[in-house]
């Protein structure tokens, strides 16, 4: 049975050497800034921005935004705004576009829920997720540029923009 406990022993320091080295590995974020997403004067929820360095540019590092919802929205209301800010701010961006695939997974909200759009700057992966769920991801260089929605030169809202970057 070649098994001892010695053997047995080592293969579960080196399985737990092994899961520590890739949770260290892991990109860690740091809560930047929270403030109100008002919607027509309407407080809607909370956005919170988080960043790997909050000092550093939200275009050249891997970031998340939360967005904790305390109303009801429909899907079709994501969609429209998506679409109409990425239009503003995005060179080039039509209906085929690369963004426009996580325009298109986003699903009605209620009262609780929490989408997050969560980048990996490494790997140019954009992931939208609602309440902890994956609804999809795109692989894309240019798969940041979604952020402009928030951040851009037209954005959702200017105010926001700054709390959440200031």
């Amino acid at each position: 049975m070649g098994l001892t406990i010695q053997k047995i022993l080592m293969s579960l320091v080196g399985a737990t050497t092994f899961m520590v080295s890739l949770s260290t590995n892991a990109t860690s974020l740091d809560k930047c800034n929270s403030a109100p997403l008002i919607v027509t004067k309407k407080n809607v929820g909370t956005v919170s921005y988080f960043a790997t360095n909050c000092e550093k540019s939200w275009e050249k590092q891997t970031i998340r935004l939360d967005f904790n919802y305390n109303h009801d929205i429909p899907e079709w209301a994501f969609k429209q705004a998506a679409s109409y800010f990425l239009k503003k701010n995005v060179a080039g961006f039509n209906e085929n576009s690369q963004l426009n695939h996580i325009t298109q997974l986003y699903q009605p909200v209620k009262q609780g829920d929490l989408y997050s759009l969560y980048y990996q700057h490494e790997n140019q992966i954009l992931e939208l997720k609602l309440n902890q769920k994956k609804l999809g991801a795109i692989r894309d260089p240019n798969a940041n540029q979604y952020f402009k929605i928030w951040f851009g030169t037209a954005p959702f809202n200017a105010k926001l923009k700054q709390q959440l970057l200031n």
